[in-house]
C-alpha cells in the first residue's frame, strides 16, 4: 500500500506543482543522497527522473521545484525502502505513515486525531518523539530528540513538522495557519525558505522543533473517510505542497485579531499581514464563508465602541481610538449609522454595562 510520505516543497496556491518556482532548497536534495550514501544504493536513476543535473547539485544555492522534490522523495522512499529517508537507526518500510493515517481516521476531532497520530509515531522509532499540547488559545506541536540524528537533523525535523501539518489541514479540509514554527538549529543560508514552507514567523536556536497553531482547530470534526484515505495515500503531493484554499475559522480568526488589534487592523492589508495571508486570499475566502470584510469589521467595532462608551468614562477621541478609528469625525459618523445617536447621546440614554 503507498504510503502518505513526507513532500518538502514550498506551497504555492495557483500553480500545478511542475510550473511551481524553484523554491526547495539543494540542501533537502543533499539530505537525501545522504539517505542513499547510508544504504550504499546508487541516487543516479532517482536524480534523472526528478531532473537534477550533477552541475545543479553542484551550485551554491541552488534550487529546485515541488515536482522535483516530490519525484526525487517518492523514488528514493520506495528504492531504499524507507519513509523516513535514513532519519533513524531503522527503517521505516514503505507503507508505515499510511498506517499512521488510518489509525486516525476514525478520530471525531482533529484534536484526538493528531494525538493518536504523535502516539502511534512511538511505535515506529524511538529516535523522536512527538506531542500535542495546548496552553490557552494556542495548540504545540513538538518533536523531542532522543539519539542524533547527525547531518539529517534539519531535513527530519522540517519534514516531520511539515508531514504531520500537512496530515492536520486534509483531515479537516482547512487551511491552519502556523503561528510561529521554532527549531533548535542555527538559521541556515537558505533561511528564507522557512518562511514559505511555514505561514507564520519561523525562529532558530529553540529548545525543541515545533509548530504552534490556535486550538480552535482541534475540535473540528475530520471531514475525511477511509475511501478519501485510500485516494490521498496514492499521491499526497496536495497534503504538504499545496495550500488550502479555505480556512474553515476565518472568520472567527478575522473577529478576533480585529479586537485584540484595533490600531493595526485599519484596512486589509494590516489585516492580512497579521493573518499570515494576501489581501486578495482573505476577501476571496471571506466571500467564500458568506462574509464581507466590512460588515466584520462594523461588527467588532461597534461592540468595542458600545463597551467602551458604557463602562468608562474615557472621552469619546479615545474611545474611537479603542474602536480601531483614526479620527473621531469619522468615528461618530460611523456610530451615528450604527445605531441613530451619536456616542455621547447613546452613552447619555443607555444602561450602562454591569461592572463599569
Amino acid at each position: 500500500m503507498p504510503s502518505r510520505a513526507p513532500r518538502l516543497a514550498p506551497a504555492n496556491d495557483h500553480l500545478s506543482p511542475r510550473l511551481a518556482p524553484a523554491a526547495t532548497p539543494m540542501a533537502f536534495v543533499h539530505a537525501i543522497l545522504q539517505a542513499y550514501h547510508r544504504y550504499g544504493a546508487d541516487p543516479s536513476a532517482a536524480l534523472r527522473k526528478a531532473q537534477i543535473t550533477p552541475e545543479l547539485l553542484k551550485m551554491p544555492g541552488a534550487r529546485i521545484n515541488a515536482w522535483q522534490m516530490e519525484l526525487i522523495s517518492g523514488t528514493a522512499m520506495q528504492e531504499l525502502d524507507d519513509e523516513a529517508l535514513g532519519w533513524f537507526k531503522r527503517r521505516l518500510p514503505w507503507g508505515s505513515y499510511g498506517m499512521l493515517a488510518r489509525a486516525s481516521i476514525s478520530a471525531p476531532t482533529l484534536g484526538i486525531a493528531l494525538k493518536r497520530w504523535c502516539r502511534h509515531h512511538s511505535l515506529l522509532t524511538d529516535d523522536i518523539s512527538l506531542t500535542l499540547s495546548t496552553s490557552g488559545a494556542t495548540a504545540t506541536i513538538a518533536i523531542a530528540e532522543h539519539g542524533d540524528l547527525g547531518l539529517l537533523r534539519e531535513f527530519c525535523l522540517v519534514s516531520m513538522l511539515r508531514n504531520i501539518h500537512g496530515l492536520a489541514c486534509w483531515l479537516v479540509d482547512s487551511r491552519i495557519p502556523v503561528q510561529q514554527a521554532q527549531f533548535p538549529f542555527a538559521a541556515p543560508p537558505h533561511r528564507d525558505v522557512y518562511d514559505v514552507l511555514f505561514s507564520g514567523p519561523s525562529s532558530f536556536g529553540a529548545a525543541a522543533a515545533c509548530i504552534r497553531f490556535d486550538t480552535r482547530y482541534l475540535t473540528l470534526a475530520l471531514r475525511r473517510d477511509e475511501h478519501a484515505l485510500q485516494q490521498m495515500l496514492q499521491r499526497a503531493l496536495p497534503l504538504t505542497v499545496l495550500q488550502y484554499r479555505r480556512d474553515r475559522l476565518l472568520v472567527q480568526r478575522v473577529r478576533q485579531v480585529l479586537t485584540t488589534h484595533p490600531e493595526q487592523t485599519r484596512n486589509a492589508q494590516e489585516l492580512s499581514t497579521l493573518l499570515h495571508i494576501s489581501p486578495r486570499t482573505l476577501h476571496r475566502q471571506l466571500k467564500e464563508e458568506g462574509a464581507l470584510l466590512q460588515t466584520l469589521k462594523d461588527e467588532v467595532r461597534k461592540a468595542r465602541a458600545i463597551e467602551v462608551l458604557l463602562r468608562s468614562s474615557r472621552p469619546i477621541k479615545q474611545v474611537a481610538q479603542a474602536a480601531g478609528f483614526q479620527n473621531e469625525k469619522s468615528f461618530i459618523r460611523a456610530f451615528r449609522g450604527w445605531t441613530g445617536q451619536s456616542p455621547a447621546e447613546y452613552r447619555r440614554t443607555a444602561t450602562p454595562l454591569a461592572g463599569g
